[in-house]
């Protein structure tokens, strides 16, 4: 499932979606915060585009909409159900998680959304090239 040729694996890893061998962020740690959206504009290997069109990231914030309420239900459920929290306690505990995630559900969204628009393409790998 989190092998080359699955979606998954370029979400996960933010390598190219078409041939899923270079990170398409310059820099990987995604707590760099002032490098946080730094991307190539090509991928090395294939030469894929990765800005299809100006602004293009844009829809990403609606996949991070949802990806943020998975990461506040995760939190909810795990500090209402295992340490038996209180609302404010779980209020804060939200907060601090998506505060503490917020570079990787950026960097996972764009992934998400780039992964739309393009898909694996097996002769496209560097054994292939």
């Amino acid at each position: 499932m989190f092998k080359k040729g699955h979606k998954l694996y370029s979400i996960i890893n933010g390598s190219c979606p078409k041939c899923h061998e270079e990170s398409m962020f310059k820099n990987k740690n995604p707590y760099i915060l002032s490098e946080i959206l730094d991307m190539h504009d090509t991928c090395s290997n294939c030469g894929t585009k990765y800005k299809i069109e100006p602004s293009f990231f844009y829809g990403s914030m609606y996949v991070s909409y949802a990806v943020g309420i998975a990461f506040a239900t995760a939190a909810f459920i795990i500090s209402f159900f295992v340490f038996k929290a209180s609302v404010n306690g779980i209020f804060i505990s939200i907060i601090l998680t998506l505060i503490v995630f917020l570079p990787i559900i950026i960097r996972v969204s764009r992934n998400i959304w780039i992964n739309f628009f393009m898909h694996y393409d097996k002769s496209l790998t560097k054994k292939n090239v």
